[in-house]
């Protein structure tokens, strides 16, 4: 049985691993004022944070339409005669992604099975479930195996990110308790983590180096000697990534990693110069 594996956007993986596992992508949608993208379709990074930095205006995001998962289901299944598809998307506690797939699964459903996952993650929580998947792929397993130990995985995501700047949280109104940090000191740095699917500021730090610190420590006290795979994603903020990624792996029992840039329509509700961590548990 073939399976074909489709994401969206805002799945950070590297490049050759997504050609790797014959990932079908789905952009998310990028509003600046009256005009709109297609993320890394129509507007790419240095565009994006061009935009961000020196236009004055705040992005704005939309998952992609029923219709153009619809599409995307039905071109695999052409080309791919007898094929499943396995559609795994950003947390639908961050976004309406997840119901367009499911609403576009069921449209599809006289033409091609199509098994949709709501990862209750993003960014590279996200990247590694895919790539999990496309391992599982090349290992033999059904979609309906696949599917389950997918659904079993995402309970034990951990997911940190410290934020640069206070104001693009505040005007997504993405992540939860972030009020809280407006009136603080101006070198408050909120410390974001994923909680059941949602994003919440519950720790802070006086500097970027010293959430760093904290994202490292959180992790280690969390994890303990647990197998994981590590990501560290950034927006505007490699060196440190690449630092933060090396400083996991010094004290966690880390087994594959990757540095990636998080995907721009994630970027634009945490601001640029965002770095984290994300940890995921290795296969058995």
């Amino acid at each position: 049985m073939t399976i074909k594996l489709v994401t969206d956007s805002t799945c950070d993986l590297p490049a050759e691993r997504i050609e790797k596992y014959g990932v079908t992508v789905v952009p998310m949608s990028i509003h600046f004022g009256e005009k709109s993208f297609r993320e890394n379709i129509t507007i790419h990074p240095d565009t994006f944070y061009d935009t961000v930095l020196n236009g004055g205006i705040f992005p704005k995001t939309s998952q992609p339409s029923v219709g153009e998962f619809l599409e995307v289901y039905k071109k695999l299944a052409a080309d791919n005669p007898g094929a499943e598809i396995i559609s795994i998307h950003l947390s639908s506690k961050l976004s309406g992604t997840f119901q367009s797939a499911s609403l576009a699964a069921e449209q599809a459903a006289d033409t091609v099975k199509v098994h949709v996952i709501d990862s209750l993650a993003g960014s590279g929580g996200l990247g590694w479930m895919v790539a999990e998947a496309g391992k599982l792929v090349a290992r033999g397993k059904s979609a309906a195996e696949i599917c389950e130990i997918l659904n079993a995985r995402r309970k034990d995501i951990v997911i940190f990110l410290a934020l640069d700047n206070l104001k693009f949280a505040q005007l997504s109104g993405r992540v939860g308790k972030i009020a809280g940090f407006i009136s603080a000191a101006l070198n408050i740095k909120p410390i974001v983590s994923l909680n059941d699917g949602a994003l919440a500021a519950n720790y802070r730090a006086r500097s970027i180096d010293n959430a760093m610190k904290k994202i490292v420590a959180l992790l280690e006290q969390q994890l303990g000697d647990t197998p994981v795979n590590l990501c560290a994603t950034h927006a505007l903020n490699a060196e440190r990534a690449h630092t933060l990624l090396e400083m996991g792996k010094a004290r966690l029992n880390v087994v594959d990693s990757f540095v990636e840039d998080l995907s721009i329509s994630v970027a634009g509700h945490l601001g640029p110069g965002t770095v984290g961590l994300v940890a995921y548990p290795a296969a058995e």
